[in-house]
C-alpha cells in the first residue's frame, strides 16, 4: 500500500504563454501508475476512485481503440478531493483484479464502475471474450477496494462497454452501458448482435446507450435492455451529424434535487455533455457540456457528492502527452440556481 499526496499547482508561465489555457487546474491524482475513466463513489465516509489502468502495451494505435489494451484494475482512495479543504493523500490499494483471473476473457478490460449492497462491493467491467466481442462481467469483494473475485461468465444480456450503475432513492439499481466505434454499440440493434454492422451516417438517428435494472443479486439485469432517449432542446432525437452533443460512449447517471443527469461523452468531439430527466430510464434532454475538451482524445468522467459539495472526476494526459496514457484529475461542480450544471474547464 503506497501514498501519493495530491499537489495542486500549475504548469510554468512559459508554458502558459506557448499554449494559452493550458495551465491545468488540478493535478495527477498518482503518478506511479497511469489511470483514466474514474468512476467515484462515497463508501464507508471515503471517496473512492475505480479507473482504468492504462499501460504501454505496443499495440500500433487505430480508430477502434486497441492501443487502449488495459490488463488489470488498481482502486484509489481517498479522506480528502483537495480542491476546496486541505489536500489529502490517496491510496493505490494495488491489483484489484486482473485480466489473467477472469475465465471467460479475451483481451482489453476497458472502464469499470462499482457499487454496494447489503455489504458487497461489486466491481462492473467491461472486457471482449474469446470471440473478441466486448460483454460486461462482475466481480465481488467485502471490501471497496477488493480483492475482486469475478464471476465464471460475464452478465447475460449485457454488450458493449463503459457500464455505470446507478443506486436510485428507492432501492433499485440501474446499469447503463454502451460505447460506439470500439465500443460495439453499433453491433447491436435491439440487443441482437451483427458482426458487420456499419456505424451510422450523418443524416441517420444517432445510435443511443442502453439501461437496465438490476435484479436482487446485482450479477444479472432484471429486463432486457432498453435504449436511453436523449433528446435535443426541442425534444428531438439526435442524429449522427450532431456529434457535438450525441452520445458516443462513457455514461454516467446522478440524481440532483430530484432529477435524473445523464452525463456522456461526445467522444470525437471531445465534450462532456449532459441531459435532464424525470426518471431513470429517460428520456433525458439535452442541457450543455459540463467538461470541453481535455488534453488527449479521449474524455471520461464521473460526479459525485461528498460531504456536501459535488465533484467532477477526470482524466487527461499531462503526465505522458499520449493519447492511451492517461492521468486522473478531480476539480470542484456547481450548479446554477435552475439545476443547470457550471461548465469545469481544465484549464486556466
Amino acid at each position: 500500500m503506497k501514498f501519493y499526496p495530491i499537489a495542486f499547482s500549475c504548469l510554468s508561465s512559459l508554458a502558459a504563454v506557448a499554449q494559452p489555457k493550458t495551465q491545468p487546474v488540478s493535478q495527477p491524482l498518482v503518478s506511479n501508475i497511469y489511470t483514466a475513466d474514474p468512476s467515484a463513489h462515497v463508501f464507508n465516509g471515503k471517496l473512492y476512485i475505480y479507473p482504468s489502468h492504462d499501460i504501454e502495451s505496443g499495440v500500433k494505435e487505430d480508430d477502434n481503440g486497441a492501443h487502449f489494451d488495459m490488463r488489470d484494475y488498481h482502486v484509489l482512495s481517498m479522506d480528502s478531493p483537495g480542491v476546496d479543504s486541505p489536500a489529502g493523500k490517496v491510496t493505490d490499494h494495488g491489483v484489484a483484479l486482473s485480466v489473467k483471473d477472469i475465465p471467460w476473457a479475451g483481451r482489453q478490460l476497458w472502464a469499470p464502475d462499482a457499487a454496494v449492497k447489503n455489504g458487497t462491493y461489486y466491481l462492473y467491467f467491461p472486457l471482449k471474450d474469446k470471440e473478441d466481442v466486448f460483454r460486461i462481467g462482475v466481480a465481488t469483494s467485502k471490501h471497496p477496494e477488493g480483492p475482486f473475485t469475478p464471476e465464471k461468465a460475464p452478465m447475460a444480456g449485457t454488450y458493449s462497454i463503459d457500464p455505470c450503475v446507478f443506486a436510485d432513492v428507492n432501492g433499485e439499481y440501474y446499469m447503463y452501458f454502451g460505447g460506439i466505434w470500439g465500443g460495439q454499440l453499433q453491433r447491436w440493434n435491439n440487443n441482437h448482435y451483427t458482426a458487420d454492422a456499419k456505424l451510422r451516417t450523418p443524416d441517420e438517428a444517432a445510435i443511443l446507450p442502453r439501461v437496465a435494472r438490476l435484479a436482487a443479486d446485482m450479477k444479472h439485469l432484471a429486463e432486457a435492455p432498453r435504449e436511453v432517449q436523449l433528446l435535443d432542446e426541442t425534444g428531438k432525437p439526435f442524429l449522427e451529424k450532431d456529434n457535438a452533443k450525441r452520445f458516443f460512449e462513457a455514461a454516467w447517471v446522478h440524481r440532483y434535487k430530484g432529477k435524473y443527469y445523464f452525463s456522456y461523452s461526445t467522444g470525437d468531439t471531445h465534450n462532456i455533455a449532459y441531459a435532464i430527466g424525470d426518471s431513470p430510464y429517460g428520456p433525458f434532454t439535452y442541457k450543455g457540456v459540463v467538461l470541453p475538451p481535455v488534453q488527449g482524445w479521449t474524455n471520461h468522467h464521473s460526479i459525485v457528492e461528498f460531504k456536501g459539495k459535488w465533484y467532477l472526476f477526470y482524466h487527461d494526459v499531462q503526465l505522458s502527452g499520449k493519447t492511451h496514457l492517461r492521468n486522473v484529475k478531480v476539480a470542484k461542480l456547481t450548479y446554477n440556481p435552475d439545476g443547470t450544471i457550471v461548465p469545469v474547464s481544465a484549464y486556466r
